[in-house]
């Protein structure tokens, strides 16, 4: 904000500036949908991720000691859940939501000093991203995948959700997963009169266990590996005991070491290539999610309350978007982020002496005395 101040009048007035995103009372919520609904890209995949915003002092809202992948190690950080649509070789931002860690949630007066709605409770990051799903499917849009590390993979229910709501999926996954090699036989749960509420566990037939997927992979023949190179580029196509799913494990060539493991829930008939190349798909955006926070400033917000954290990355969103659909439509050289960077910041300086008519007028006034670009 004060970057965008300077260009338009002294550094005094940030005060009154930065009340646009802090203190006004526009809500954010339909800013969200209206851009959703307006959204030029309508199918692709869904990338889950976290995104981190380090920060010295602990009166931020949301701030606590936790993991910050900004910089790699537990320190003191906001942390936020993110939902991007990858289509055509495109990100399109399509919702954020603050994650309020219970020593916050649990303190309501500290809660209320940074203007938390007092309905706002404790959700684990895998619920906040299964809200984020559910409204960007109630906009009428369509996802081929959803994508996401193993901090969102190694949560049963959420990829039990993923399967209720018919959403293919690629997701990473921790090595000490267990999995039936196979389809075990079940039974029906035996109830248990009087006791509480009803059994609903189906109970395994024959005497075999889950295995962890790190010991499963270990134990394949050489025959079951196979050398495969992908490119991330876009290619779209159509596209309690948990289903059937391919279990995708990954080492370098050459190497015995397994890297990374990955659940995916795509039709059997799904050729290998293509499993592993939708499955690094998330990585493909990394590149523009980090000109979404360097360029845009996602991770720049000035303030301490909850409302105004939302508003700026609401705020944030919608330039990102112009600037998607701008690049998209531009021929020839190709529209860089800091080109259209000075055209968004005086797109939302116009925003702000909308709602501060005054403000214009007297800027208005010392443009007579003082050599301004207005």
């Amino acid at each position: 904000m004060q970057a965008m101040l300077e260009r338009v009048t002294d550094p005094g007035h940030y005060q009154n500036f930065q009340h646009f995103i802090t203190h006004a009372t526009w809500e954010w919520a339909p800013v969200w949908r209206r851009l959703l609904e307006r959204l030029p890209a309508r199918e692709g995949m869904l990338v889950i991720d976290d995104t981190s915003f380090p920060k010295q002092g602990k009166s931020s809202v949301a701030v606590a000691r936790q993991y910050c992948g900004a910089l790699g190690k537990i320190a003191n950080c906001q942390v936020a859940t993110t939902a991007l649509l990858w289509a055509k070789g495109r990100a399109w931002m399509l919702g954020a939501t603050l994650y309020l860690p219970k020593e916050w949630t649990r303190d309501r007066p500290r809660c209320e000093r940074v203007h938390v709605p007092a309905d706002v409770r404790f959700q684990e990051k895998w619920r906040l991203a299964l809200t984020l799903l559910r409204r960007a499917r109630a906009a009428g849009l369509t996802f081929t995948a959803v994508l996401a590390d193993a901090a969102y993979g190694d949560v049963t229910v959420f990829r039990e959700a993923l399967h209720r709501l018919d959403v293919p999926y690629a997701v990473g996954i921790s090595s000490h997963l267990t999995v039936f090699p196979g389809t075990p036989r079940v039974a029906a749960p035996v109830a248990t009169p009087g006791r509480g509420r009803p059994a609903t566990r189906v109970r395994l037939i024959d005497d075999i266990a889950p295995i962890a997927v790190s010991r499963l992979a270990a134990g394949l023949p050489a025959r079951a590996w196979r050398v495969i190179t992908w490119r991330n580029e876009h290619q779209p196509t159509r596209g309690r005991l948990a289903p059937q799913i391919w279990l995708l494990a990954q080492r370098p060539v050459g190497s015995r070491k397994i890297l990374k493991y990955f659940f995916i829930h795509l039709p059997a008939t799904t050729v290998l290539k293509r499993l592993v190349w939708i499955a690094h798909q998330r990585w493909a955006i990394e590149q523009q999610y980090q000109q979404l926070k360097d360029e845009l400033g996602l991770d720049h917000f000035e303030g301490r309350s909850y409302p105004g954290w939302n508003r700026h990355v609401a705020l944030t969103a919608v330039a990102y978007t112009f600037l998607q659909q701008e690049r998209q439509h531009t021929r020839g050289t190709r529209l860089t982020f800091p080109m259209v960077r000075a055209l968004v910041a005086e797109i939302f300086t116009a925003l702000y002496f909308a709602a501060n008519p005054k403000q214009l007028d007297y800027i208005i006034q010392l443009r007579h005395h003082l050599p301004l670009r207005i």
